[in-house]
């Protein structure tokens, strides 16, 4: 009867505690100017304004331990990347992140969770929120700075909503379905929508060359067909990098302000 009553008092506090990560819309209006609320999700973020809100810049990270303070991080590089280009710029927390929700989605390193950066759905609630930022600051373009799964998510996305990003930096990411994909219909990556991307869309793949995690022969690999596909692509080495904070070296910001001050 003892072990009874624990599982059940158990089962009715997990209960309550998934109830709690659970932000509607309205709730979400009321924690501030730094949650929106986009893909059924409410989203934590920093913005740093620059002279015009006509180009926002986007970054979105890759995957850290589930309830990570992502924002503690990216928020400064935010702020970094908007007193180089005076352009408005974004980091977001992804849901399980900062004080995102999650509603629907869980973080991307949640226990029993796979591939989550591969997954269609996730892709797309990936795009109603960049959508969503670009519709809050009035922007016509839109730069997508994406890190490890954030890189990933951000390809796919420039094949599954062609034309919302016009430039988009991609550290350290991955590109291509491997073998335990290609069993789901589901999961997606850049090389399965390759075909529907908008060709005025401008890439930067950049790699590390001590990268283990996303080897530097994966990004060079997949420029190279990015090359053969008529894609306006760019390769950058960052000599002696790792894959953490990839996105952050001094050649990855220095490649991505001349990438902007080509627009």
């Amino acid at each position: 009867m003892g072990k009874s009553l624990l599982s059940f008092v158990s089962l009715v506090l997990l209960t309550l505690s998934l109830e709690a990560s659970k932000i509607d819309e309205t709730k979400c209006t009321t924690l501030g100017d730094n949650f929106v609320f986009a893909g059924g999700e409410c989203i934590e973020f920093r913005a740093f304004e620059g002279d015009s809100n006509e180009h926002i810049v986007v970054i979105v990270h890759g995957t850290w331990d589930e309830g990570t303070n992502t924002l503690g991080r990216y928020a400064p590089f935010a702020e970094t990347m908007n007193l180089n280009t005076d352009l408005t710029t974004i980091a977001v927390a992804l849901p399980g992140y900062s004080g995102s929700s999650t509603n629907n989605f869980s973080s991307l390193a949640h226990e029993g969770v796979k591939n989550l950066s591969a997954n269609e759905d996730y892709v797309l609630f990936l795009g109603e929120l960049v959508k969503t930022l670009k519709d809050k600051f009035k922007a016509i373009r839109v730069t997508y700075l994406g890190h490890s799964a954030g890189a990933r998510m951000g390809a796919t996305l420039t094949g599954l909503k062609p034309g919302l990003i016009q430039n988009i930096a991609l550290a350290g990411g991955k590109y291509i379905n491997d073998a335990d994909k290609k069993n789901s219909e589901s999961l997606v990556s850049l090389d399965n929508v390759i075909n529907n991307v908008d060709k005025d869309t401008k890439y930067l793949f950049i790699y590390g060359t001590e990268d283990k995690i996303s080897k530097p022969e994966e990004t060079i690999s997949y420029f190279k067909i990015a090359k053969a596909k008529g894609l306006k692509a760019k390769l950058i080495e960052v000599k002696g990098a790792e894959h953490i904070d990839l996105d952050m070296t001094d050649t990855s910001v220095e490649a991505i302000i001349e990438m902007l001050e080509e627009e």
